[in-house]
């Protein structure tokens, strides 16, 4: 059984999609980035960075940030190098010592491409930290294409050349349904402003008791990848 999320301060408390609805997939983020610190070494390359929210984060532990992204993102962009993830990189090989790509690859037409770019920009013995949604619903509409099973992700990572695969899930069963009841729920704080903010009050007490116990009821589920708000995968390149 997976243990239970932190409850540590968010090193994404600034991420710009971070609600009181949601806050709970974000900690799970952090937990895993956190875990996983070791790997943040030398030159880090982040596909997909958006805003670079966790670029403070990476250079606690990498000596450069590299983000890369492009211009016709749907959400705010601060990239080093624009590019299109479904197309070959403009970027040498053997140049990176890590890769992080965060919930990136469903929103690819060329998820396999990018892999292995992600690959051909590594050096010998780097690694790649991704994370993906599976249980979540469409958003970013319309460049949302894929969700990844975990025998999924170890099979375009193998096809990429990656060795050392692990698939974690970021979360079990009731965090899961606990979020996916808080964005439904949410869609229904609207109308008028006096009325959406009511509605939030209320709302938010719910959202806020059900993401507290979530992670306390998530012990009861043995196999968290059945049902899980998406997954982090580590690999290596040879």
């Amino acid at each position: 059984m997976s243990s239970g999320l932190s409850t540590s301060t968010l090193i994404s408390k600034n991420h710009s999609n971070r609600r009181a609805h949601n806050w709970l997939v974000y900690r799970g983020i952090d937990r895993l980035l956190r875990e996983h610190a070791a790997l943040y070494k030398g030159v880090l390359y982040d596909l997909g960075a958006g805003d670079s929210h966790y670029k403070d984060f990476f250079l606690e532990s990498a000596q450069q940030y590299v983000a890369v992204d492009w211009t016709d993102s749907l959400h705010a962009t601060n990239e080093n190098i624009t590019a299109d993830l479904n197309q070959p990189l403009p970027i040498d090989a053997d140049v990176a010592d890590t890769v992080v790509s965060l919930s990136v690859l469903e929103h690819l037409r060329e998820p396999q491409l990018m892999l292995t770019e992600a690959h051909r920009i590594l050096k010998g013995g780097g690694a790649i930290v991704l994370q993906v949604p599976w249980q979540w619903s469409i958003h970013e509409a319309p460049h949302d294409y894929f969700r990844y099973t975990p025998y999924g992700l170890k099979t375009m990572f193998e096809r990429a050349g990656f060795e050392d695969i692990r698939v974690e899930p970021q979360a079990g069963f009731f965090t899961t349904v606990v979020l996916k009841c808080n964005y439904f729920t949410r869609r229904f704080a609207a109308g008028p402003a006096p009325v959406r903010w009511l509605l939030t009050a209320i709302f938010s007490v719910f959202w806020f008791i059900g993401q507290v116990l979530a992670p306390l009821l998530d012990k009861l589920d043995r196999n968290w990848s059945l049902e899980a708000p998406g997954y982090f995968v580590t690999a290596r390149k040879p």
